[in-house]
């Protein structure tokens, strides 16, 4: 299948390096510096836990030139920042045909639902990936741990109907997901077809969210979460409430979501940070609107307390204030 995965950062990026090597057909959507360095010498991924650097061709192409050249996509992979979404939607529309597949990879909750509304002639999908890498410099990526996994599937049994619109749309689309998990797993990557998506796209939220959140408004690095004190206890308190919210919304956890994340958060390297932490810091957009203030959104939608997470977007806002 041919795959455009769009986004080349340290989650399309990653995916790409890996399907790529694998020998898959990937085409990588990138811009400004990082896809010229990509086009020219490659995409090289620097693997902090052991030291090592490879460096692989890859397909780089901007939106632009690829539209231009009038192929279609099977599988596409979008892997931007919650804030970049909408300017994809156009490129994503005129790339698909009948029987495409998108697979959204991106940190905030609910973002397969909003383009299903936005794509409604394809089938859209929810995903998250459980990935720690970011671009060090165009051309370079730096993945800090080697857990590589993506969950995805749809929302509602009822949507691989949706595929091509016949009658035997839910049997191909099973066929098409089982053959992107199978892509994946034949690259390295843990591939999981899931058959309760939200929930597990809700598991992954509650990590990102909480580090996300916790870290900005301590100044907080993945040391600072390991060891006992205050980060490491208001983390486990915003877990917690995004617990609370998903009973709520009734999706409930198999397991205890506190233990599970600190066993993630054990396996980064001290100085870790998260990608909205950089990105505030930096003065650049972030995912702040997604992964912060959309919980108090849905808290107050649902009529569930979350303190934790009020005091954090106070401060946030003061913060852009000034």
């Amino acid at each position: 299948m041919k795959y455009i995965i769009i986004g080349a950062g340290g989650t399309g990026g990653i995916l790409g390096f890996y399907m790529t090597k694998a020998g898959k057909d990937v085409t990588l959507i990138a811009r400004n510096a990082h896809l010229e360095a990509m086009q020219k010498q490659g995409l090289s991924v620097e693997k902090m836990w052991i030291n090592e650097t490879e460096s692989i061709p890859v397909g780089a192409e901007s939106m632009e030139s690829y539209e231009a050249k009038g192929e279609k996509a099977d599988v596409i992979l979008v892997c931007v920042k919650k804030y970049s979404l909408d300017s994809c939607i156009p490129f994503i529309q005129n790339i698909s045909h009948k029987n495409t597949i998108v697979v959204p990879v991106l940190n905030v909750y609910g973002t397969g639902a909003y383009l299903q509304e936005k794509l409604p002639k394809v089938l859209v999908t929810d995903g998250c990936i459980y990935v720690s890498a970011n671009i060090k410099q165009a051309g370079v990526l730096l993945q800090h741990g080697e857990i590589l996994r993506v969950f995805f599937g749809v929302r509602e049994k009822e949507d691989l109907k949706k595929l091509n619109g016949q009658l035997d749309g839910e049997y191909k689309a099973e066929r098409l997901l089982k053959k992107i998990a199978q892509d994946f797993k034949d690259s390295g990557i843990d591939g999981i077809l899931s058959d309760n998506i939200k929930r597990d796209a809700l598991t992954k939220f509650s990590y990102v969210s909480p580090i996300g959140t916790a870290g900005l408004y301590l100044h907080a690095i993945a040391g600072d979460f390991q060891r006992e004190g205050e980060a490491r206890e208001l983390f486990k308190t915003l877990i917690r409430e995004i617990v609370t919210l998903a009973n709520a919304m009734g999706i409930t956890f198999e397991e205890d979501l506190v233990e599970r994340n600190l066993k993630i958060l054990s396996n980064l390297p001290e100085e870790a940070t998260t990608s909205m932490q950089r990105d505030v810091i930096e003065g650049k957009q972030s995912e702040i609107d997604g992964l912060v203030y959309e919980v108090v959104r849905m808290a107050k939608k649902y009529g569930v307390e979350v303190s934790a997470y009020e005091r954090a977007a106070e401060k946030f806002r003061e913060m852009e204030v000034k």
